[in-house]
């Protein structure tokens, strides 16, 4: 009996991988209490804001993921463990004798779990390394904790809808969160989407409803679930305006509240500090040391994933903890599918290569794509469509500044692109097309797509300026084209005087990159045995 019970213990805890390293060189426990001190001034009087960390999600039988906390959960405390819940209040509160205006909940020090998994914060580690003034055992949350979620006006949190893997590993996650929807009457159906609905609908007018109603149709041919809800149903079949309003009137006033979080969340987190920038710098010089090494290292006969192998090689040479999100790399026509993840292609070719990689420092991740010749050397039809690529990038780099917007940054280059490829014959003008079927710009972050607004740009944004040319295979087109993937993609700071590429290391012309090319790799001194 007592070998059963020994092996059953090593099933629980040997392949789990709960705790994370920190980092002296990470974010201060000062700075994460800044940002508290931050989201308090967005939050409305009166309210409570809840953070649950995220769940430990299983890879296969009894092995986990390594586990990553959630983004805006780490933004808030710089804390890497499950089973973790954040309490932000908007103004002090007594909770259990003590004025407050914020507590955590985390998991316990356990020994014999650390033995496997590694050590535990616990409430000390909290307090005295995470510059906590009040915390207690996730066991306490709920009707322990000393919190009454009736006594405020409005109860922040985000969509609890999803549903979280049942282990033994998220036990204390889902127990908490059964508490919570009990200390708050959370709606069986209530998520995004219908939170969505329920706030256009109590913001609407007599002169506004008519909008609204024409937006819910639009949300109905994607979400017709919704129409499910009654008072939804009601308000979209009302006969008229002013009976419209007669369900609006209907609807309850929500304490709870799923999506104004996220939006506060987007304004804390869309304007980078100092602290952040400098992180994010080292994220993407690493990046794009790595495309430089590629590029010195890249072959004919090797393949997508002896490539993927350089590129995260040079990101643990120096410490980075983890990647940004998956590496995509992708030989000749592999290139034109957008998240092509396999990185299964041998024996590379002539062709080209699109290589789209960041690693992840400190939490903080760069994106960084690089096309090159496999061969070395751009062809005629390749130099066209890279220099076209090229061309968008830089005129959306120009004109990137305070008060320039996402949209104007991607129709600049846009109309470089749209010209250029009726130029070649490739479409006809003014045709609508697939050949660049993505935006250009996205915020980069602890998120590689980051919270962030789509307001003006302002001092201390940083996002990706990435246009690109895709012509699959069987185009409409000269099969001269096809298989040709062209993407470009920068890590650019927005200063008071403009734009700062802080990726420009890695090549980008057509010349750079040849010439790079020729240059000899440290990696080819490593060879390594042959194996049947």
């Amino acid at each position: 009996m007592k070998k059963i019970l020994w092996t059953l213990f090593l099933i629980a805890y040997s392949f789990t991988a709960f705790s994370q390293s920190y980092f002296d060189d990470g974010l201060s426990s000062e700075w994460h209490s800044q940002r508290r001190e931050e989201l308090r001034k967005l939050m409305p009087a009166s309210s409570v804001a809840v953070f649950f960390n995220n769940p430990v999600k299983n890879r296969t039988n009894d092995v986990d993921f390594i586990y990553h906390p959630n983004t805006d959960f780490f933004y808030l405390t710089g804390f890497r463990e499950p089973n973790a819940v954040l309490v932000v209040f908007s103004e002090k509160r007594e909770v259990n004798g003590k004025l407050v205006d914020e507590l955590i909940f985390v998991q316990n020090r356990d020994p014999r779990a650390e033995m496997w998994n590694g050590k535990r914060m616990g409430i000390e580690g909290m307090k005295n390394e995470l510059g906590f003034e009040e915390a207690l055992l996730n066991t306490d949350f709920g009707t322990k904790s000393g919190i009454n979620l009736q006594d405020f006006d409005k109860i922040l949190t985000f969509s609890l809808s999803e549903e979280i893997e049942e282990s033994s590993a998220n036990q204390p996650l889902n127990q908490m969160i059964d508490e919570f929807k009990t200390a708050t009457a959370y709606p069986d159906k209530l998520n995004e989407i219908s939170a969505q609905v329920y706030k256009m609908i109590k913001t609407s007018d007599l002169e506004t409803s008519d909008r609204v109603i024409q937006m819910l149709k639009r949300y109905e041919r994607q979400y017709p679930e919704m129409m499910q809800d009654p008072l939804i149903n009601s308000f979209m079949n009302a006969e008229s305006p002013e009976k419209r309003m007669l369900v609006k009137d209907e609807m309850p006033d929500q304490k709870l509240d799923i999506t104004s979080l996220a939006s506060m969340m987007s304004v804390l987190r869309e304007v980078k500090t100092p602290e952040e920038i400098a992180l994010l710098k080292k994220a993407v010089m690493i990046s794009a040391v790595g495309q430089i090494e590629v590029m010195k290292a890249a072959k004919v006969g090797m393949t997508e994933r002896e490539i993927q192998g350089v590129h995260e090689f040079i990101y643990k040479r120096y410490g980075a903890e983890e990647l940004g999100y998956p590496s995509i790399v992708g030989g000749g026509n592999n290139g034109c599918i957008l998240h092509y993840i396999e990185n299964d292609k041998r024996d590379l070719n002539d062709r080209l290569l699109l290589m789209d990689l960041g690693a992840e420092w400190r939490g903080y991740t760069a994106d960084v794509t690089r096309t090159i010749p496999i061969n070395g050397k751009f062809n005629a039809e390749e130099k066209a469509i890279y220099e076209l690529v090229y061309l968008a990038q830089e005129a959306g780099i120009a004109i990137s500044k305070p008060g320039v917007t996402f949209q104007e940054i991607d129709a600049a280059g846009r109309q470089i692109i749209n010209d250029g490829l009726a130029n070649l014959g490739i479409i006809k003008k003014g045709e609508s097309h697939m050949y660049f079927p993505h935006g250009t710009s996205h915020h980069i972050g602890l998120d590689v797509h980051d919270r962030g607004t789509r307001d003006p740009l302002k001092e201390g944004n940083v996002f990706t300026i990435e246009p690109g040319i895709y012509i699959p295979e069987g185009s409409d087109c000269d099969p001269k084209w096809w298989g040709i993937g062209v993407r470009i993609e920068d890590d650019i700071l927005i200063t008071k005087d403009g734009a700062v590429n802080l990726s420009e290391a890695a090549p980008r012309t057509i010349a750079a990159i040849e010439e790079m090319m020729r240059l000899p790799s440290v990696l080819e001194e490593w060879v390594l045995p042959e194996i049947d």
